[in-house]
């Protein structure tokens, strides 16, 4: 169970220091694996190339090499990619999820021939984030095996997948080849027994994912099926939508961590009626293992 770190800006809409730092404090109390900043949650988007720069510098330090340290790389071209890769690289960066250029709409041999070139500017292990339906860009599964066939250090993909498409990823690429899932966390239980080997998760739930895999791992089947039921109602509220998970995911990790949101415009801004429904789950998960107000 590793947790991608959301965004989070000050009243003038900059990245705050100060709250990416307990985000990640947080993380590790609550006995995630690893750290990675970067993604979709951390509205990646919106950050010009000195702060996403910037994330990687923070996101570094604060981990200080106590758990796995990872960084989504994206970029519109190879050139971009790299040198962003090389800022992770110069940080202490474990490990790379590549995402494939927002420009235009390609065969599947372009992306494999894009991936393929920024792969080879690096001895990190490297994921891609095969995510269609947010991206709007994705690989079949033969793409993905012709690209594991060019490269040895092409060893996880970090999938959106249900337990069936997780599962046959698992069985196509083998045992060598990791497959982490994300979609909050959905069908965990189920994923795991499909044979994915973790997970890729937003903070807001972080707590309830690391516990979950533990006990899985510790064959305790009925104890993590039971705790991750627990969370499934925050879960759906959260991935209602990629919008949904920034603003709300965002907002309940902030509810149970003691911290303030302020969005960064364009941003869908929240409702009281669906503030509410969060503040009512908020109160039902609880704090923050280790926050204390």
């Amino acid at each position: 169970m590793h947790a991608i770190v959301f965004a989070f800006f000050d009243s003038r809409e900059e990245l705050s220091r100060a709250a990416m730092r307990q985000q990640v404090e947080l993380c590790l109390a609550a006995g995630v694996a690893g750290i990675a900043a970067l993604g979709l949650a951390t509205e990646v988007a919106k950050l010009s190339f000195a702060e996403r720069c910037r994330v990687i510098d923070w996101t570094a330090e604060d981990v200080n090499r106590r758990s796995t340290l990872g960084f989504t790389i994206g970029g519109q071209s190879v050139g971009e990619q790299v040198a962003l890769l090389r800022v992770a690289e110069r940080a202490g960066a474990q490990w790379l999820v590549l995402q494939p250029p927002q420009v235009g709409s390609y065969p599947a041999e372009e992306y494999i021939a894009f991936f393929s070139r920024v792969m080879a500017e690096t001895e990190l292990p490297c994921a891609i984030q095969n995510a269609p339906q947010y991206l709007g860009r994705g690989l079949a599964d033969r793409d993905i095996d012709a690209l594991r066939r060019r490269h040895a250090n092409f060893r996880i993909i970090k999938a959106e997948a249900t337990a069936n498409d997780a599962a046959r990823l698992k069985a196509l690429a083998g045992p060598d080849f990791r497959v982490f899932n994300g979609r909050g966390g959905l069908e965990m239980i189920e994923c795991l027994e499909a044979g994915c080997d973790g997970f890729l998760l937003a903070p807001d739930l972080a707590d309830y994912g690391a516990r979950v895999m533990q006990l899985f791992d510790a064959g305790a089947r009925a104890a993590a099926l039971a705790l991750h039921q627990e969370t499934l109602p925050a879960i759906g509220f959260a991935m209602r939508s990629l919008e949904h998970l920034v603003c709300y995911g965002k907002r309940l990790f902030a509810a149970r961590a003691g911290l303030a949101v302020f969005d960064r415009a364009p941003a869908l801004r929240p409702e009281e009626a669906e503030l509410a429904l969060l503040a009512q789950m908020a109160d039902r998960l609880g704090p923050f293992p280790a926050f204390t107000a």
